[in-house]
This record gives structure tokens, sequence and C-alpha cells, in this order.
């Protein structure tokens, strides 16, 4: 009889175990090596969504994170907010479903020594993210100082590419995020700082900024764990605010990154951070959206991210990597955070 209670109980438990594997539902995410993306891994460390399994991948491309996104290998994205308008136009099916923080200081153009002016760019290469903020940012700050876009070659390259890229001499200027910023500077002697995003342009139009992305087929056949997954984000957030140092250093632990190069880009208080970004919320991110009532912060105006589509689509437009302008429903669906702020928002 023993025996048998014994054998019972252990299927018994080995049944639990196997139910409760099998109530988790994965759900496929990447990031690129940033620490404004880490709150992902504090919801997976910390457990905020007992009935989500994160499989968190990093990968360095936010290109490639969309590839497998359109091939159904991924689920959601973390990475910049410009992407909406060329799927849009490319059909991709992959959708803008959240804006999660705005810079604030962290964005910075930079000058190798000997370069005075933006007339000392011309016909010389710049680094930039093709297809990405650092292009748009480059490109305004181009024009403003007197040299159009077509007065430099642009080079396609990712930051710690870039870093090598300024350091071997290839290119003469380059956007940096930090902390690739600072460790460029630190290296490079005489180098500078020519434009940032602390400056009130850019803080006014929000247009360098990150955003959550989510494949099409995945909004469409599980909408309510579409909304789940963004809670689970939301409430990493949540729980960084209220507990920054020990949210750093889950971030800094999965990412490799020193706490230091986490508090250059978040903070170290869980409050906006000048020369960094400003980590939204959930309200915040909703009324960024136009989903809640209210304004954003830094000056922001509810539902912003209609501005922002228009400014985002403009600027592809001259780069050509679009035709022509559509509606912001084009590639950005609103439906998973109308759903969370209905449920949970205050």
């Amino acid at each position: 009889m023993k025996r048998w209670i014994t054998g019972f109980l252990a299927a018994g438990l080995v049944l639990l175990s196997t139910t409760a594997l099998h109530a988790r539902e994965t759900v496929n995410i990447s990031l690129f090596t940033w620490p404004g993306y880490g709150f992902w891994f504090i919801a997976k460390d910390q457990d905020l969504a007992p009935d989500l399994n994160l499989e968190i991948q990093v990968i360095e491309d936010p290109y490639e994170s969309f590839a497998l996104m359109a091939a159904g290998r991924l689920d959601v994205s973390s990475s910049t907010v410009e992407y909406g308008p060329i799927a849009a136009h490319e059909d991709t099916p992959i959708r803008l479903v959240a804006y999660t923080n705005p810079s604030y200081g962290v964005d910075k153009i930079i000058v190798r020594p000997g370069v005075e002016s933006a007339q000392d760019l011309v016909g010389e290469q710049v680094a930039v993210l093709e297809g990405g903020l650092t292009q748009i940012f480059m490109g305004i700050w181009l024009e403003d100082n007197g040299v159009g876009i077509d007065q430099v070659q642009f080079v396609n390259l990712i930051m710690d590419d870039a870093v090598g890229a300024m350091l071997s001499g290839q290119v003469a200027a380059a956007e940096f995020w930090e902390p690739f910023g600072s460790v460029l500077l630190e290296n490079m002697p005489g180098a500078k700082v020519v434009a940032t995003s602390s400056e009130p342009y850019w803080i006014e139009t929000a247009l360098l900024g990150d955003g959550m992305y989510m494949s099409e087929a995945f909004l469409d056949a599980k909408p309510e764990l579409a909304s789940r997954v963004m809670q689970a984000y939301f409430d990493a957030v949540a729980f960084w605010k209220a507990n920054p140092e020990e949210g750093n250093r889950i971030i800094a632990r999965n990412l490799g990154l020193e706490i230091g190069d986490v508090e250059m880009v978040i903070g170290a208080t869980g409050n906006t951070h000048e020369g960094g970004v400003h980590v939204f919320d959930l309200a915040e991110s909703a009324r960024f959206m136009g989903l809640l009532e209210g304004e954003p912060p830094l000056g922001l105006s509810n539902g912003q991210i209609r501005d922002h589509w228009q400014l985002t689509s403009e600027w592809w437009e001259r780069f050509g990597l679009i035709e022509g302008i559509q509606e912001p429903e084009a590639g950005i669906r609103f439906d998973a955070m109308e759903r969370l702020v209905d449920r949970v928002a205050p």
C-alpha cells in the first residue's frame, strides 16, 4: 500500500509539473544589446507573467529580427520606432504596437578629429543604420547645417562596427547611442559631439525612441495573448521603477553590460534620466498612442504617434525607401494596447 501511495504521489507530481509547463504559452521575443530593451529580462527573471514562457533572443541586426517575425519564427521584437512605414510599404506583416521610450540625450552625432563643420563631411562616408532612426537623425542634422543628404555617402553599420569604423578612419562621422558614444569618445581624442537628442527639437518631436513590434499573425491568432505579453513588459517597467537597482542588475547581467552602462541609458532612480531616455510606463505610452486621456511627459501630446508616423514617412520617402505616405493604421496596430488599457490602466 505504501509503495502504491508513493507511486501515485510521484505520478501526480509529474502530472502537475507537466500541466504547469503546458499551461505556460511560449512567446518568442527579440531585442538587441541595449539597456532600453532589457525590461523583458526583468519580466522573465521575476516571473511577472507566470502564465507565459518568454523565450528571449538577442539579435543585433533589427532587420534580421523583422525577417524572422515575417517568417513566423518570432512573435515580438523591441527596436527603434521608425520601421512601421517601411513595413507597410513592403507589405511586411509586422506592426508597431507601442512606443516605449523617447530619447532624452542618449543619441549623439560624433565627428572625427579635424571635422569642424558639416561642410567638412561633403563627399565623406558617415555611418548610420540605414532604414533606422540614426539615418534620419543624421539627415536632419546635415540639412540643418547646409549639407544635402546626397552630398555624403551613408554606410550601413551597427553600433559596434560603427565604433571600429570611426577609430580606423573609414568614416568621418556617425550616430551613436549610449554606451557606444562614450566608448568612442574615450578612445578617440579630438572626436567631438555635434548634436544630441537632448536638444529641444528631438525632445518635442520624440522622433528618436523605441517601440514594441508584433507579427500580424500573432496579433490575429492570439489577440488576448498579445495584450498579456504587452502587460508583462509594462509590469517589468513598473517593477524597475520601484526597484531600479535590482532591475538594472538584472538587465546588466542578461545583456553582458556593466551596471554603469545600464545607468547611463535608463538611469539609476526609475525616473526620467537626462542624458539617457525616459522610460514610458503603460499610461504614458497609452497617452502617446492616443488610447488614454491626458498628456504624456516631456511636453509631448496625446496621440503624437501619428505625427511621428508622418515625419518618419516623409524622410523614408526622401531616402527612397517608400513611395507615398500611408495612414498610420497601415503599420500600427492599436488593439493590443487598447485591450490592455481597458483592463488595467488608471
